[in-house]
């Protein structure tokens, strides 16, 4: 109610309320405005009480009454608000305090120091969640419950979440699979278990996978039971590693071992798959009980063994380059990625002690096929038997069957070399183009492809020649002695990387 009156002529007037009051003899007697509600008690013990007590550690509710760049304040009942500086705000790095508080709003802190040097009091929000963080965290863990928060930080191995305090989740444990781009995972809320707990190094492991595998184990075994060993299926290959290759079926990841990734040898699985790719595997084996796949590539491709034991016949001459020495003989690749044993009994038609007598690694020559062991993926090959001549294998047959000699059995080969298609790679090869092109691939009539060359002349062979033939090989009959293909191996090998040439037969 109001203390004044107004009354018509507009004069303002105490209220009876807010007035004294008369005794019976007339004296006037104010109206009380305060009352003695200490109870005996001195002003400064009252105003002690109203004092929040506390100790450093302690636990302290307030109110935020300011807001800095640099710290907040709060009123907790203390003679001066506490401050609490930045630092102390948040469990996050680099802060904004109005993005971690509001004005008015009440809050829990933990006191660090009752008074500084500078008489403040020190409080710290950011120890104070963390003390509660703890308790909880560890009823969580002994439940084997899930936690949940934000991913505030990239750092190296994995992320940080907030779940309270600080914990880390190692990269190889956000997904199912490794995962190597981390930064879209910031301001994402995850879910994940708590693998590890340790106070006193303030250290907290969570595994996202362990609550990916918990929440997906039916569906995983469902997708287990029903991939078949044989079958192929198609998957995108989720990463690499030193042993193999994991590819993502769909529901599950599995395992092509580096030896299940190509016929050929391989150095490291990155030289034949990328993260990424998508490819056919084939399903070697499914362990329901470690829930593991084994994929094979290979499976799904032709095996080159078997492709070179289909199209070569024992006794078949194949032109090959020497790759490797040994002391009982040498390596012969005569395939994409295959190769066969020239043993040193087979190097020639005298005695070899050495094989570097007779060949040098790099070097291309003819070998005659001697055996072709298809189940132990081995071929015997042999440089002696190919000097005595015999049918080339049919990949050589246009280039060098017997239609490809004369009657005297000089090599004339049947192409028509001014229009087969051909791309110099080096620059005698070019050179040879433009000789070819200017005068024809003989002496002759230029318009005549099979006017012989001039001799001693070497000419470019058609694409279809699967290598150098420094000395083309005998056909069924055999040739001439001056055609015929010497003993020992060429002495002038061409280089692998030169352009096919045939030696042209002396006039």
């Amino acid at each position: 109610m109001s203390d004044t009156q107004v009354v018509p002529d507009g004069t303002a007037l105490l209220s009876p309320e807010a007035m004294g009051t008369f005794d019976e003899n007339g004296t006037y007697i104010p109206r009380s405005v305060t009352e003695d509600d200490l109870g005996g008690a001195s002003l400064e013990d009252a105003m002690a009480g109203t004092i929040v007590e506390f100790e450093d550690g302690d636990l302290v509710e307030g109110t935020v009454v300011k807001i800095d760049r640099d710290e907040v304040l709060l009123d907790i009942g203390f003679k001066s608000e506490g401050v609490i500086p930045v630092r102390e705000l948040s469990i996050r790095n680099d802060v904004d305090p109005s993005e971690i508080v509001t004005l008015g709003e009440a809050i829990e802190a933990l006191v660090l120091q009752k008074e500084d040097k500078e008489g403040r009091l020190i409080l710290s929000k950011k120890r104070a969640q963390y003390e509660r963080a703890w308790g909880t965290i560890e009823k969580l863990k002994e439940s084997d419950e899930v936690v949940t928060g934000p991913v505030i930080e990239v750092v190296k191995g994995g992320l940080i979440v907030d779940i309270g305090l600080r914990g880390f989740l190692p990269a190889s444990l956000v997904e199912l699979r490794r995962v190597r781009e981390l930064q879209p995972y910031v301001g994402r809320v995850i879910e994940a278990k708590i693998i590890e707990l340790d106070r006193n190094r303030n250290n907290v492991v969570l595994s996202r996978r362990a609550w990916l595998e918990e929440t997906q184990k039916e569906q995983r075994g469902e997708f287990l039971v029903n991939l078949k060993p044989g079958e192929r299926r198609k998957g995108v290959v989720s990463s690499v590693v030193n042993f193999g290759a994991f590819v993502d079926l769909g529901g599950m990841d599995g395992l092509v071992h580096v030896s299940e990734l190509s016929w050929k040898h391989v150095d490291h699985p990155s030289s034949v798959v990328s993260v990424g790719d998508e490819i056919d595997v084939e399903v070697l084996d499914v362990d329901l009980s470690k829930e593991r796949i084994s994929l094979s590539l290979k499976a799904t491709q032709t095996d080159p063994w078997q492709e070179f034991a289909n199209s070569h016949q024992v006794g078949e001459l194949v032109y090959g380059r020497i790759t490797k020495l040994v002391p009982f003989g040498s390596f012969v690749q005569v395939g994409d990625g295959i190769e066969g044993l020239v043993h040193i009994s087979e190097m020639a038609g005298h005695h070899v002690d050495l094989p570097e007598q007779v060949v040098t690694p790099g070097e291309e020559l003819w070998v005659k096929i001697i055996d072709i062991d298809l189940q132990r993926r081995r071929i015997s090959l042999s440089i002696k038997q190919a000097a005595e001549g015999g049918e080339v294998s049919e990949e050589y047959r246009e280039a060098f069957g017997e239609h490809a000699y004369d009657a005297e059995g000089n090599y004339v080969g049947p192409f028509e070399f001014a229009e087969a298609e051909f791309t110099p790679e080096t620059e005698a090869q070019a050179a040879w183009a433009d000789y070819v092109a200017e005068h024809g691939p003989g002496e002759g009539d230029p318009d005549d492809p099979s006017a012989p060359a001039p001799p001693g002349a070497e000419v470019p062979a058609p694409a279809v020649a699967q290598g150098p033939a420094p000395a083309a090989p005998t056909p069924s009959d055999p040739a001439p002695s001056d055609s015929a293909p010497s003993d020992s191996a060429p002495s002038d090998p061409a280089p692998a990387a030169e352009a096919p040439t045939v030696a042209a037969p002396d006039a």
